[in-house]
């Protein structure tokens, strides 16, 4: 598979395009934070949604049960060929994007009970409790631990006292982990042990990288009645701010549920996204496959810049999506987002925001040009050194 199909921006198109992650820094600031990919949109994409606004296509999505009927479809075929799952077309419901997805299935399914969050985790899942009126509970990853996995006896004990529903994020983000099967069986049995729920947020499932696999978790025995995953192809296909997303579910009942919701709860999405979703999914294999080729490259890169000038931190392998977690606490600094931003003039997220009071880690995002991700960890190093 040729990486040509992937073309880099130049600094001046990103600033252009990359509004959030590389138009608000100054010129002189990398940014290596926000998960965007700094990639032009796959070709047969920016042509439909370009044909779709030249036709004022613009008018409102259609609601109501046979909302997302063509992009259902669209998302069951890529995901009987890329995961071996097969779904009902109908099971598929569009919604705005991931974050409320997944506060969606929180309100309208889960029964009274804390939101467990694993932690470090996507910043926007740590407010779903607060905002769904459930609350929060966290459960932590030891940093020291060799491999980022669910810490399955902290979860059984916030079940055991009271929480009813699991965030599952697979693959992670930040921990780059896809999980395996024997993994998320151990989750499913304890969960179905406690009458509990899992939603899971698989935005990043079209991201994993060659030595891993996406299972999703809707695809194993006995998840139907309990789960639902949230899914998108705007993080693979970078088209974030085209506001669509879709909530998979496992049974009809399930699906009646979230599609008779009263219309404020899930009112937004946008037809252009729904346009370049059905397009990213049933034309999007080949750029797909050689966008992972890229990241996997950018993934040996960094493994080698790391070891060359910050050889002092730690990471753990990275299994899918292009954000590496990066424990930085071997160079003393509590906080080495902002010595990194304020001496090297590079943008990295603080690893407190993904758990708060975690000191000496960053997320470092790889999906950007080999000069560019080289410089960054040169910053990086000399930053911090």
């Amino acid at each position: 598979m040729s990486t040509s199909l992937i073309r880099d921006f130049t600094d001046a198109e990103a600033r252009q395009r990359l509004v959030l992650k590389w138009g608000i820094v100054p010129d002189d600031v990398l940014p290596a934070w926000v998960a965007e990919m700094d990639f032009a949109v796959h070709e047969p994409i920016r042509t439909a949604v370009g044909d779709a606004v030249a036709g004022s296509a613009l008018g409102y999505p259609v609601f109501g049960a046979t909302a997302g009927a063509a992009l259902g479809t669209a998302y069951a075929r890529f995901a009987a060929r890329h995961y071996g799952h097969q779904l009902d077309p109908s099971w598929v419901l569009p919604v705005v994007d991931v974050t409320a997805g997944v506060r969606l299935a929180v309100d309208v399914l889960s029964e009274p009970g804390p939101v467990i969050t694993p932690t470090p985790c996507y910043p926007p899942m740590l407010e779903i409790g607060a905002v769904t009126g459930k609350g929060r509970v966290d459960v932590p990853i030891d940093p020291d631990s060799d491999r980022a996995a669910l810490d399955l006896v902290g979860i059984e004990r916030e079940l055991a006292a009271g929480a009813r529903t699991v965030i599952l994020i697979n693959p992670h983000n930040p921990w780059g982990r896809a999980f395996t099967r024997p993994e998320l069986e151990a989750l499913r049995d304890l969960v179905t042990g406690f009458g509990a729920r899992v939603v899971a947020d698989e935005i990043h499932a079209p991201l994993v990288l060659p030595g891993a696999e996406h299972i999703p978790y809707l695809s194993l025995p006995g998840t139907a009645d309990h789960a639902v995953a949230v899914v998108a192809a705007s993080k693979a296909f970078n088209t974030a701010g085209l506001r669509c997303a879709q909530v998979v579910v496992g049974d009809d009942a399930t699906r009646d549920r979230l599609a008779s919701a009263e219309m404020s709860r899930n009112d937004s999405w946008s037809p252009l996204g729904v346009i370049a979703a059905r397009v990213a999914y049933a034309e999007g294999d080949e750029w797909l496959a050689a966008l992972i080729e890229r990241l996997a490259a950018q993934r040996d890169l960094y493994t080698a810049l790391l070891a060359e000038h910050l050889p002092a931190a730690r990471t753990r392998p990275l299994e899918a999506t292009f954000l590496s977690w990066l424990d930085l606490r071997g160079y003393g600094h509590d906080d080495p987002a902002t010595i990194a931003l304020e001496r090297g003039r590079v943008q990295v997220s603080p690893g407190h925001d993904f758990e708060p009071g975690l000191s000496g880690h960053v997320r470092v995002n790889l999906a950007t040009s080999p000069e560019r991700l080289t410089e960054i960890v040169r910053r990086l190093a000399s930053a911090l050194s």
